[in-house]
């Protein structure tokens, strides 16, 4: 899950939401609390379950069909859907490709106790396109975001990529920063793979702010899709493996270090969630380069060998937004 890059109280967030829920209380000589509680508890599946992403994926792919030929990927023949351990919350992946798009792939989860969407499009390396992410869990009281469309380049050094993909989307950014604010403390290591305009946010379940998500996620993709229309296949080679080296390195810290590792462990297994973080939701690791996480990390090197399983070596976030009006990044003065 998407993502992708996200801080580690996002983590621990999606930690709780999983823990193994106590049984369904039962009628004894306190029953008229114990039944206020089960009818309570009924209510919040409920809300939860009124809540479908699915509409979140149809605009996609039809908005998609109107800009360029969808083709089905080849990961849709193994990566289709499956059912969690629980034996009621279902997974649904699907995946395309396009003349421009190496990937562009879902993976909603639907169950009583949260909905789940974790939706991105990989440009082909020919194309220097930052990536679409939009990673969105919903529990009963608890709603937590991010929509971006991830740099490709660093946009604090590389002026000129800020420039090509951003300052024309700054408005759209404003916009809707204001209606879904600043989501808390955001880890340095993460923040680099987001963009001035990222959505970064947590609010209380409601239909309300659902439609203004909903709208978001509709006006940053048809962004993203305009950006892709127009543009211009790069040819020179040094260029295209400098694309080439960023997104193999973008998917080598999700597949890492993504939190929606615990999430899928608990509902599918350790093997079943690699494969799925590795191979599906992430694809391209093995394809694109061959540095591994260590060699783009090495602060997170341990000596035995292994990874430093933390989130944060730096220790130091951002309980802020750390752009300003005009995308410039002002998060220099990092405090613990």
């Amino acid at each position: 899950m998407d993502c992708c890059s996200f801080s580690s109280s996002l983590s621990l967030s999606l930690s709780l939401m999983l823990k193994p829920r106590p049984p369904l209380m039962t009628i004894n000589y306190n029953g008229n609390s114990q039944w206020s509680k089960r009818k309570k508890k009924m209510h919040c599946l409920l809300q939860v379950s009124a809540i479908s992403y699915q509409n979140f994926i149809h605009f996609a792919l039809n908005e998609t069909k109107r800009h360029t030929l969808l083709l089905p990927s080849p990961l849709q023949e193994k990566y289709g859907s499956m059912i969690a351990m629980d034996e009621q919350t279902r997974l649904e992946m699907l995946s395309f490709e396009t003349p421009k798009i190496r990937l562009l792939r879902s993976m909603s989860i639907e169950g009583e106790a949260m909905q789940v969407l974790d939706f991105a499009a990989f440009p082909k390396p020919e194309f220097d396109l930052p990536i679409f992410c939009g990673n969105f869990f919903t529990t009963a009281n608890m709603n937590i975001v991010v929509l971006d469309l991830n740099p490709l380049h660093d946009v604090t050094s590389r002026r000129d990529y800020k420039e090509k993909y951003y300052d024309r989307l700054l408005p759209l950014g404003l916009k809707y920063t204001e209606l879904l604010p600043w989501g808390g403390k955001l880890t340095s290591e993460s923040i680099k793979f987001f963009s001035p305009i990222v959505i970064w946010t947590k609010f209380s379940s409601s239909n309300s702010k659902h439609e203004v998500l909903y709208s978001a996620f509709m006006e940053y993709y048809k962004a993203w899709l305009e950006l892709m229309e127009q543009a211009v296949e790069d040819t020179d080679p040094s260029q295209i493996t400098c694309n080439l080296e960023a997104q193999h390195r973008y998917l080598t810290w999700r597949a890492e270090k993504d939190p929606g590792h615990g999430v899928l462990k608990r509902l599918i297994g350790e093997k079943l969630a690699k494969d799925l973080l590795r191979n599906f939701l992430f694809s391209g690791i093995d394809e694109l380069g061959s540095k591994t996480f260590v060699d783009y990390f090495p602060e997170y090197s341990i000596e035995d060998g292994t990874i430093n399983e933390k989130r944060s070596i730096i220790g130091k976030g951002f309980e802020n937004r750390p752009w300003d009006k005009n995308g410039e990044f002002i998060g220099n003065d990092l405090r613990n």
